[in-house]
């Protein structure tokens, strides 16, 4: 006589319930393993067959043709499991919560889950459940800065005036010196990218001198004018200041600065005297970030000059101004969007 099977009938939403069980991601091993096995039983597959393309025993895989029989897709999920369960008070999850909020022990500068679940008698996995909770992530900080430039509001005022209203008939630049970019080379050659690889280089180089960027940025177009030198003074500063100022010297200009001691040398003063229709606009002490140009020159580290390996500082300027060429040839403006008032707001520090 043939054995006797019991049949398997499955509503539409169950099947969508079971394909999706299957093939999320989310789903846990065993249950995907049960949800498809209940869907080739479905499929009228022999139990046999599913319990060698599951890799179940035919014992389990009755089992579990009786339990979907019985309790439908609720009876594939595991079953609670032997012994007490965890239990954490609302009173001991308060206290882990404030001790993460505390000064850690001494010696200590924050608090890693082992040594909290030391201090408070739990396993390192509870602290961790309860950090995820409490979105607390004491592994991690971030930094601010105020400025301290009395002048500071006015300041971030005029800047951000330039870079969102800019002077009808004006060219605004924004010009700062990237100083020290170092001409290093590898000990060994790059090993390039390969499939599965990312590209290599040694971790020690060699030094072979220093270079200095002087880069004015033109707001509207997005277009870079640069300069490598070997010092960054007063005298360079002016020097490039004349070569930028040739270059529009059509046009009213505004320029953008930080307040580096050279860029307010009475050289540059009294060339400022000599040529009115060119306006520096300085950035607050302390808040250079306002201007511009660093966000192109983090690009330029990032796309340029970390990852190259120079053998000379020439090899490196000539690297350098290859990149400007390029960017010039397909210049990105940058579009500042912060407002002023919420800049003064989160920079500068009232009075206490």
């Amino acid at each position: 006589m043939a054995n006797r099977v019991r049949p398997i009938v499955v509503s539409e939403r169950d099947r969508q319930t079971l394909e999706h069980l299957h093939r999320a991601p989310s789903t846990p091993g065993g249950l995907s393993r049960r949800a498809r096995a209940v869907l080739l039983m479905a499929q009228g597959v022999p139990g046999v067959e599913i319990a060698e393309r599951v890799g179940y025993t035919v014992v389990q895989i009755s089992r579990l043709r009786r339990r979907f029989a019985e309790q439908g897709v609720a009876g594939l999920h595991d079953h609670p499991r032997s012994g007490r369960p965890p239990t954490i008070t609302a009173r001991k999850r308060a206290q882990i919560v404030a001790l993460t909020l505390k000064r850690p022990a001494p010696g200590l500068t924050h608090w890693s889950t082992r040594d909290l679940a030391r201090k408070a008698g739990v396993s390192h996995g509870t602290v961790h459940q309860i950090w995820r909770a409490h979105a607390l992530q004491p592994h991690r900080v971030s930094t601010f800065k105020f400025t301290t430039d009395p002048d500071a509001e006015d300041k971030i005022y005029d800047v951000v005036g330039l870079y969102l209203n800019p002077p009808t008939n004006a060219v605004v630049l924004s010009l700062d010196e990237k100083t020290q970019i170092q001409a290093l080379s590898r000990t060994q050659p790059l090993l390039p990218l390969r499939p599965g690889l990312p590209a290599r280089q040694t971790h020690d180089y060699r030094r072979h001198g220093l270079t200095s960027l002087y880069a004015a940025l033109e707001i509207s177009s997005g277009r870079v004018i640069g300069d490598c030198t070997p010092r960054h003074t007063g005298a360079d500063f002016l020097s490039f200041l004349k070569r930028v100022a040739r270059r529009y010297r059509d046009h009213e200009l505004h320029v953008v600065l930080d307040n580096s001691s050279t860029h307010s040398t009475p050289a540059v003063r009294a060339w400022l005297d000599e040529h009115p229709a060119v306006h520096f606009h300085f950035t607050p002490k302390g808040a250079s970030w306002l201007n511009m140009v660093e966000a192109w020159f983090g690009i330029l580290t990032r796309k340029s000059v970390r990852r190259g390996s120079f053998d000379t500082v020439r090899a490196l300027i000539r690297h350098i101004e290859a990149y400007i060429a390029d960017w010039n040839s397909h210049p990105t403006p940058f579009v500042w969007t912060k407002d002023p008032a919420a800049i003064v707001t989160k920079a500068v520090r009232r009075g206490r």
